[in-house]
């Protein structure tokens, strides 16, 4: 009974919490937090009272920006209006769109919204007062309502983020930050690499955390993953949209792509500043009893000017003494992560390599490919085909892979409706490219001086003279 009740509480909206706001199509990754004023599809809002809610719960923005559960009862049916079937129309060969239908103007609308009525109410006075709504076709009127809803209804629908839902969101708002990687490409990515938990992961990549949030969301805090990144520092803005626990982050990784040429070759040095670091800790404990002294004698000083000058000089030292000691302690932070990520990589026994990055594949491959052992899957992403082409050339040549596959990935939607079951016109062109193998331990090649001292030297054909 435990156990439902803690599956229960993560089921709800907590304080604190990130969570995604969804209105149609649309998206936003928020947290959760108490007072804070939020604007989502020109509505603002708080989300004060959807705390201790379930997480898909459909909320109304009534007056002063305040969330009310919405009543399923109360709305139109999924497939059409609130009137009969009778009352439908044969065709609309009859209605003419000339402006002049609809009774209510701008202003009797915005009248209705003062006066208090919602959304429903306002959609139902629309229909009232439509001289060619009962003339339409059902599915006419199913098209109508579905429009007024989106215009006039204020909901919004709060959701519990995965990596699908922050893939549609990335993608519908901002895909050059993914690189254009589309929820379905990332799936299929996630697939061929065989991510699971307890697996040692390596990952780069350059779309905003998204890849290395669905790869640690796929492990469920079980195994290591190992983040290469370039630059000074990772870049992962959309991971701390995941919501993870704490527990999560104990099993990544940050290693940056810059120093893993230095790796392989064994000059990598991660345990210079180790003597440093310990003067710098008893440096630390002389300037909090100085400053504790300093404090003191603040409060007890009544001396002149120049003394004064002479503690203002010496405070400043101080300070300039404990910022370069913050940047010596932050620099031994850094180090011992690179040297937690190194010793992960030193066995050179990955499970796997995923790469979507906004740079050329070809040299990051041929680097990383080297820390998987035989028989594990890595898969490559791309927007385009040609530099995968060039990295499955390059593959092909050095060899020490087989399975080699260059796909690229294709998704339409289709509208499944009674009697109008056809293709969504908008679609996305395409979901870009994918190159997926698997490593195989590769034989030492022996020198050439040793395989013609064991193969006997072909004999030469004996040619025989012929007269005439």
């Amino acid at each position: 009974m435990a156990d439902n009740g803690d599956e229960a509480s993560q089921d709800r909206i907590k304080e604190g919490d990130y969570v995604v706001l969804k209105r149609g199509d649309i998206f936003k990754a928020v947290q959760v937090q108490s007072g804070k004023k939020l604007v989502f599809e020109k509505q603002w809002f708080y989300l004060d009272a959807a705390v201790g809610h379930l997480h898909s719960t459909t909320f109304e923005i009534v007056s002063g920006g305040i969330l009310q559960p919405k009543n399923p009862s109360g709305d139109f049916s999924d497939t059409g209006s609130s009137t009969d079937a009778k009352d439908a129309g044969t065709d609309n060969r009859n209605i003419v769109d000339d402006g002049k239908s609809q009774k209510l103007t701008r202003d009797d609308i915005e009248t209705l919204k003062e006066q208090g009525l919602k959304g429903q109410e306002i959609i139902q006075q629309l229909i009232d007062n439509s001289s060619t709504f009962r003339d339409k076709t059902e599915y006419a009127q199913d098209k109508y309502i579905k429009k007024k809803k989106k215009k006039y209804e204020n909901t919004v629908t709060i959701l519990k983020p995965c990596c699908r839902i922050l893939a549609m969101m990335y993608h519908g708002r901002e895909p050059g930050k993914i690189c254009h990687l589309r929820y379905d490409t990332l799936a299929q990515m996630l697939t061929l690499a065989n991510i699971h938990a307890s697996s040692k992961v390596l990952v780069f990549e350059t779309c905003a955390g998204l890849v290395l949030g669905a790869v640690m969301e796929r492990m469920g805090g079980y195994g290591s993953v190992i983040r290469m990144h370039p630059g000074d520092g990772p870049i992962h803005a959309g991971l701390k949209n995941f919501g993870f626990p704490a527990h999560f982050y104990d099993t990544l990784y940050e290693f940056p792509i810059c120093h893993v040429n230095a790796l392989l070759a064994g000059a990598l040095d991660t345990a210079a500043k180790d003597a440093k670091a310990v003067l710098d800790t008893t440096d630390t404990s002389q300037l909090g009893s100085a400053e504790e002294e300093e404090e003191q004698n603040m409060e007890t000083n009544t001396s002149t000017n120049a003394d004064q000058d002479q503690m203002k000089e010496e405070r400043d030292e101080r300070k300039q003494e404990k910022a370069v000691y913050k940047r010596k302690l932050k620099q031994e932070e850094k180090r011992k992560k690179l040297a937690a990520a190194a010793a992960q990589l030193e066995g050179r026994n990955a499970d796997g390599l995923i790469i979507a990055a906004r740079f050329h594949p070809c040299p990051v491959l041929l680097g990383l490919i080297k820390f998987l052992a035989p028989s594990r899957p890595f898969v490559v992403y791309s927007q385009y085909k040609e530099p995968l082409i060039e990295c499955f050339t390059k593959l092909k040549e050095q060899g020490g892979t087989v399975g080699l596959r260059l796909t690229d990935t294709w998704l339409r939607h289709y509208q499944v409706l009674p009697n109008r079951t056809h293709p969504v016109l908008l679609m996305s062109r395409g979901g870009g490219y994918l190159l997926s193998g698997t490593t195989v331990a590769m034989e030492s090649s022996e020198p050439a001086g040793s395989q013609s001292a064991e193969e006997p030297a072909p004999k030469r054909q004996k040619l025989t003279d012929t007269e005439g």
